[in-house]
């Protein structure tokens, strides 16, 4: 017969809860770092053409 699963702990949950929310934490601040250093023009981590682009239009 079918058997129910266990029911998982509180402190299993939120700690499930808190690996989520620490990952979602460290994208955030990656993602605020590379805005900051492509609006300062520090930025070499990755090609942004931004010279290029204003070239074309003009």
């Amino acid at each position: 017969m079918a058997v129910p699963k266990k029911k998982t702990s509180k402190a299993k949950r939120n700690q499930r809860s808190a690996t989520w929310k620490a990952k979602a934490a460290v994208a955030a601040q990656r993602a605020m770092s590379i805005g900051k250093s492509v609006l300062s023009g520090r930025a070499q981590g990755f090609v942004y053409p931004v010279s290029e682009s204003e070239d074309d239009e003009s």
